[in-house]
């Protein structure tokens, strides 16, 4: 390290360690001196400590199994359970001969090793604990109100300088303590930053990065950055920022010295902003205007009109889709008038919100509180109205005010899974830990979790409804006993035909048990990490979720549909992953996502502004051409990332690209048909045709909470489906192709020339014959006019056999050329690129099949699949 460097360290650090009278001296400090009048705290210092020691990690005694007949809750979150483990293995009345401390200092032989030293400030806290009565903690654990950690950005400027963090606990009961020592500390990426048990961090390969302090059920992360070039303070060049998200985005790469690349063409812009808004190619003829169009608010007008297509709609239904989990295979028996409908009305009903821009927090409201009753409607009732809504083609199913197949599907029935999809799907974020433990990275606890299924335990969605009523229904429709699924199915189908009522599973909120004057107390649950909500006294649990989702401190609702949104965008989440919003994953640019959530929120949760700020900035319409200082660059959007086309975009773009010009039209105006309209995978699996492609390109398959359903990943078998498939070759020579809709008249009027060709050859051969006879006969004026009348019609042959350099009078290579580029790659070809296609197509041995080659070989380049 140079004297320079290690001089700008030291003043970060005497900066970062001025002494607050306040707050209380770090416990090796005070323990250090074994003669302390202290005894230490079983929650503030004791459960730290071995979880600092390694002692309750998922390796030792955290682990399910325990350790050596003695197990820890994992990370330390029960501290009832802790202490009473604890108190088997200590003497209170001679401390030192604690087989707990025996084994931590190795006299007793211990598998983990020698965990601290006698004398030390760890051995003498756990003394002291021990010495003086081993005490618990409280009825109600002390609250952590936060954890103060400095500094809050570390900034280095050249590798192994060192920087210590220093940790400050504020708790509820007025007390602040340097708990550095006992805090746990990682590194999200070693290669940027390394950190040691004490908080030394230490600067490794340029980039950015966070290391993340845990403490009690603090999460504390804190960025480091070293500049990848020296391109930094007075050196950072003036950077243009017309927008607050691109000021944001500019101000973290000036701190690492990264400069953004230039604007994107006009052509990459439509491409991009097309297949991103709407996963829709733009047509030859969309191209061609937008390319001549020479207004300065042209990108502006292209973005108001996608977002008023059809294709937007379609195309963000099927991104809601995803995030709710919309698949056949787990709606079975949501309808019992056709049972394979299922999705396709879970679809159609978030498709009209999406096209009416209803805004977002109102459309998840439909379907977190959705109901199937009526208010005042009984089951009966309930019945005849969804029973007359199938008879009655003016109605839809995306007429009802709620989506209750939401909570119908069949891997969504347990409270379990109910509280794992529920923060899946509205906070984008992963709580599976907690089922069983602690979050190892987020503050949720396993009592955070179970309290927290308490909101979705009176959620039911029944098949029968009504009991009583259900099987009355039944009788009326010739139904008694327990019939099988099949005579069910053809008894309500019969019976809707005939004018009758049928039965309808419904979703209902069950009543509180035991509403006795006898009755126990309440049921109370708590909303992740905050308050307890006394679920049994309110008539639907989840209408207090609901207002929770707007207006947590968290704003986890409407960050996780932001970071979600941002990701289509630029190819990756300022969270990443997506559906990970935990403290120890914090965003890469918090000022930006905090930016674009309070003005999602603001602004109503109106989804078409969230659009509009994202791909209105310079930071979206980036080349993804890099320069000298962004070429590695993913995570801090100085240029755009170059990424697959989602699988439906990438099929719909294949179909699209070899239509001809009035169906790409109708292509663009009309989803209906379209793979991005398909409103769910198979069931089964099935992989055949359109479905197979689909697969082949990593369409989410909707089984898990998880947004890694859908693969964006290229392989092997895409390549071989764009080259070799049937499918695409049937594309590229349907009827209603771009290749027919251009040879159409050259093909009629190659008929015609064959068939002439075919009268003078069959001429030709009669004419042969004559001459023949007349030489056999010796008759000269007949050979003189018979071998005439053959030259003539074998000129006539001559002239009708094509040659290889034959096209239709109709047919300009120039032309078609430029309408292969543009319709494939949205842009005109460059002159090189020109030259070479005009050679081939002059080498063809039939235009047609020269065009055909000229298409198939842009639809399998890298730039046609790729979203640049």
């Amino acid at each position: 390290m140079t004297l320079g460097a290690l001089v700008g360290v030291c003043v970060l650090s005497n900066h970062a360690f001025a002494e607050d009278a306040k707050v209380l001296a770090p416990a090796s400090t005070r323990f250090a001196n074994a003669e302390i009048d202290e005894t230490p705290d079983f929650q503030k210092h004791m459960s730290p400590l071995l979880g600092k020691l390694g002692c309750n990690g998922r390796s030792c005694h955290g682990s399910f199994q325990g350790r050596g007949g003695f197990r820890l809750s994992l990370f330390g979150y029960d501290f009832k359970m802790d202490r009473e483990g604890l108190i088997e293995r200590i003497d209170t009345d001679a401390p030192t001969d604690s087989y707990l401390v025996q084994k931590a200092i190795n006299v007793e032989p211990h598998e983990g090793g020698k965990r601290m030293e006698v004398g030390s400030w760890e051995y003498n806290l756990f003394m002291k604990w021990i010495g003086n009565g081993a005490p618990a903690v409280g009825e109600t654990p002390t609250k952590l109100l936060r954890l103060e950690v400095t500094p809050s950005e570390i900034q280095f400027t050249d590798a192994d300088q060192l920087q210590q963090l220093k940790a400050v606990a504020v708790w509820e009961d007025g007390m602040s303590e340097d708990v550095t020592c006992l805090c746990r500390f990682q590194s999200n990426d070693d290669a940027v930053c390394g950190i040691d048990g004490e908080g030394l961090v230490t600067s490794g390969d340029p980039g950015d990065s966070h290391v993340v302090v845990f403490y009690d059920n603090a999460v504390v992360p804190v960025p480091v950055i070293r500049p990848v070039t020296d391109r930094i303070g007075e050196k950072y060049p003036k950077v243009a920022a017309t927008t607050e998200v691109d000021r944001l985005v500019v101000e973290k790469l000036s701190k690492l010295g990264v400069i953004p690349s230039e604007q994107c063409t006009d052509a990459e812009f439509l491409r991009r902003v097309c297949l991103d808004l709407t996963a829709t190619l733009p047509t030859a003829a969309e191209a061609e205007a937008f390319l001549a169009d020479t207004n300065a608010d042209k990108r502006a007008r292209k973005v108001d009109e996608l977002l008023s297509s059809e294709a937007y709609a379609a195309w963000w239904t099927t991104r809601l889709c995803d995030w709710t989990g919309c698949s056949d295979q787990q709606l079975q028996n949501v309808n019992p008038v056709n049972r394979n409908s299922g999705s396709a009305e879970w679809y159609a009903w978030i498709f009209k919100r999406v096209q009416e821009n209803m805004p977002y927090d109102k459309l998840m409201e439909g379907i977190v509180v959705a109901d199937s009753r009526h208010a005042d409607e009984s089951y009966r009732d309930y019945c005849e109205r969804m029973t007359d809504a199938y008879r009655d083609d003016s109605k839809s199913f995306a007429d009802q005010d709620g989506l209750m197949y939401f909570w119908g599907r069949r891997n969504f029935i347990s409270t379990e899974d109910r509280a794992i999809g529920f923060a899946y799907t509205f906070m984008g974020t992963r709580i599976q830990c907690a089922q069983c433990h602690k979050h190892p990275f987020d503050v949720w606890t396993q009592a955070d979790f179970q309290q927290f299924e308490k909101f979705f335990a009176r959620v039911r969605f029944s098949r029968n409804g009504d009991a009583k009523e259900y099987r009355a229904i039944l009788k009326e429709i010739g139904i008694e006993g327990k019939p099988n699924n099949n005579d069910l199915r053809k008894a309500i189908e019969k019976a809707v035909k005939d004018g009758k009522t049928v039965p309808f599973p419904e979703l209902a909120i069950t009543a509180p048990k035991n509403q006795g004057k006898n009755a126990p107390a309440a049921k109370t649950a708590k909303l992740l990490g905050e308050q307890e909500v006394d679920v049994d006294n309110i008539e639907d649990p989840r209408t207090a979720l609901m207002d929770w989702l707007r207006n947590s401190p968290t704003k986890l609702f409407a960050k996780a549909f932001v970071n979600r949104v941002w990701s289509n965008y630029m190819g990756r989440g300022i969270v990443e992953p997506t559906d990970d919003l935990s403290l120890a994953n914090p965003p890469s640019n918090a000022g930006l996502l905090n930016h674009l959530t309070d003005g999602f929120i603001a602004n109503g949760y109106d989804m078409k502004w969230l659009h509009r700020e994202i791909v209105l900035s310079d930071t979206y319409q980036r080349s993804w051409q890099p320069n000298e200082t962004n070429a590695m660059d993913e995570r801090n959007f100085s240029r755009a990332v170059v990424r697959r086309l989602p699988a439906e975009a990438a099929y719909d773009a294949l179909t699209m690209a070899t239509l001809n010009d009035q169906k790409a039209a109708e292509y663009i105006s009309v989803t209906t048909g379209r793979a991005i309209r398909d409103t769910s995978p198979p069931r089964n699996n099935a992989s055949n045709g359109r479905n197979y492609a689909l697969a082949v390109f990593g369409r989410s398959i909707r089984e898990s909470a998880c947004d890694c359903d859908r693969s964006m990943e290229a392989s092997l078998l895409q390549t071989l489906y764009t080259r070799n498939d049937r499918d695409v070759e049937v594309m590229l020579t349907d009827r209603n192709g771009w290749l027919t809709q251009i040879f159409r008249n050259q093909k009629a009027q190659d008929e015609q020339a064959e068939r002439l060709l075919a009268q003078a050859e069959a001429q030709v051969e009669r004419f042969e014959k004559t001459v023949e006879v007349a030489k056999k006969k010796g008759n000269e004026a007949q050979i003189a006019k018979a071998e005439s009348a053959l030259a003539a019609a074998r000129d006539k042959v001559k002239e009708l056999t094509p040659s290889s350099e034959s096209v239709s009078k109709d047919f300009s290579a120039d032309e078609v050329i430029s309408q292969a580029y543009l319709r494939t790659l949205s842009r005109l070809p460059s002159a090189d690129e020109r030259t070479a296609a005009s050679e081939y197509l002059a080498s063809a041995a039939q235009p047609a099949d020269g065009v055909k080659d000229l298409v198939w070989a842009l639809i399998n380049t890298k730039e046609f699949m790729l979203n640049h």
